[in-house]
């Protein structure tokens, strides 16, 4: 394994993200930490730096300080799932990486299965250990956190953060020594502050990405301890079974992260195994078909119309109205591209584009309505995050039609967005309001969707 990599930075939007990059032969691995991580410090702590040093014999190692963690930018408000998750890509892009294998840990998870179904050109293979893909428990997903327990676990934590007392949740079989105890304390004021760290434990509670399992095609390797007491290990069964083409492997042990890596040997064990593979086709399980990364892809969908157009093309007549559809035409070319969009296609009335991010298609959705909405082009915008299908330059499948519905929905000036959306954006400062479930057309069950406010 090389020495300790050069300390960089990768700037994702307004915040640095630190990286090191340790050279090696073979596979490029990016490691996804999870919730709190320090570049500098997790080489002396055993768990972490066994985990780094597995993976660094098995291919050329990428690690991260996620935003919020370590030293990459620490401020709160450290933003969405959605774009946590695109600073896997702007680090990648900084390191020169084209494409990579992810090994994902706890919270690292979610955000490794949403870049791997956003961008499945940019992954070879998935492996997660120990996470999640809901935070809170639901009457059809039993094994999140009941709500008054998981605040009064944040409310302990942020109470006795920097004691070195704080991570006996995350960490097990730690020796109760008075060393320990200060290498752990100091860790944890280095890695994080209390503030920022109640802000990303309860973000986490409320990550939500089951309905995106089944656009990842991409091979997996799912690992979990069967006595996990930090996350129930039917977060890994249901994981594996609605990812269209995992393997799933279940270990016996009674911790998340144990102190000594010599406990966590099992793990370890899997790791080489499955970044020693030529191929990552899961052993002893079919594909559920051909991985389709050029033709299949999660993206969001904004969907926009003018409203009243006939009625106002009607009274204007071809000419004026003609030169007003040139008008909105222009200004929605313009927002969609600031906002790092694409135009499918206009619809003659409004457009239909695609986005890699959320934030900002609802983002271009709000200038949308507000720009036109002063040019008295009164329009309702619909968006939606799915599984899309490319079909050249246009794009169709299920997402799309999701979409469009939702579109359907909002009345002038308005933008809605559906229940996926929200979750995506949940930590962005993007305002919601609750509009109720709705029965869809073409859909079988309810959908809950949202305004975007203010």
């Amino acid at each position: 394994m090389a020495a300790v990599g050069e300390v960089r930075y990768a700037r994702s939007g307004e915040v640095d993200i630190a990286y090191q990059t340790f050279e090696g032969d073979g596979r490029d691995i990016v490691f996804v930490p999870g919730f709190i991580s320090h570049l500098d410090l997790m080489w002396d702590l055993p768990p972490f730096a066994a985990i780094h040093r597995q993976l660094a014999s098995l291919g050329r190692l990428t690690v991260f300080d996620k935003r919020g963690t370590g030293l990459s930018g620490r401020t709160l408000g450290f933003g969405s799932l959605a774009e946590r998750m695109d600073d896997i890509r702007v680090v990648m892009d900084a390191a020169g990486i084209e494409k990579a294998d992810l090994y994902a840990i706890s919270e690292g998870g979610p955000l490794a299965l949403l870049f791997t179904a956003t961008f499945p050109d940019r992954v070879s293979s998935l492996c997660l250990w120990g996470t999640l893909v809901r935070g809170f428990w639901s009457s059809d997903f039993p094994w999140g956190l009941h709500r008054e327990v998981a605040e009064a676990g944040v409310e302990w934590v942020q109470e006795h953060w920097g004691t070195g007392q704080a991570l006996a949740g995350f960490i097990q079989h730690v020796p109760r020594s008075e060393e320990t105890q200060r290498q752990l304390a100091m860790y944890q004021r280095s890695a994080c502050t209390p503030a920022q760290v109640g802000e990303i434990l309860k973000a986490n509670l409320n990550i939500d990405i089951r309905s995106l399992l089944s656009a990842i095609r991409t091979p997996c390797l799912v690992m979990h301890n069967r006595h996990d007491p930090l996350i129930p290990v039917g977060q890994a069964r249901y994981i594996a079974e609605h990812l269209p083409n995992a393997e799933y492997r279940e270990g016996e042990g009674d911790f998340h992260v144990a102190w000594d890596g010599n406990d966590m040997g099992w793990m370890l064990d899997q790791l080489k195994d499955w970044f020693s593979r030529d191929s990552h086709q899961p052993a002893g399980r079919k594909s559920s078909g051909p991985a389709e990364p050029e033709s299949r892809v999660l993206a969001t969908v904004l969907i926009t119309d003018l409203v009243g157009s006939t009625e106002r093309a009607t009274r204007m007549g071809d000419h004026a109205w003609s030169e007003q559809l040139d008008a909105h035409d222009r200004v929605s070319k313009d927002a969609v591209t600031v906002h790092a969009g694409r135009i499918v296609k206009s619809t003659g009335d409004g457009i239909v584009a695609v986005f890699d991010s959320p934030s900002r298609a609802v983002q271009c959705a709000q200038v949308l309505a507000g720009s036109l909405g002063e040019m008295d082009l009164p329009v309702r915008a619909g968006v939606h995050t799915g599984e899309v299908e490319l079909r050249g330059q246009d794009i169709g499948g299920v997402g799309v039609h999701l979409a469009s519905r939702v579109n359907d929905l909002a009345t002038s000036g308005e933008v809605w967005v559906s229940r996926t959306v929200r979750d995506l954006v949940s930590g962005s400062g993007i305002r919601l309001e609750p509009r109720g479930a709705h029965a869809l057309k073409g859909f079988d069950e309810e959908w809950e969707l949202y305004a975007v406010s203010g």
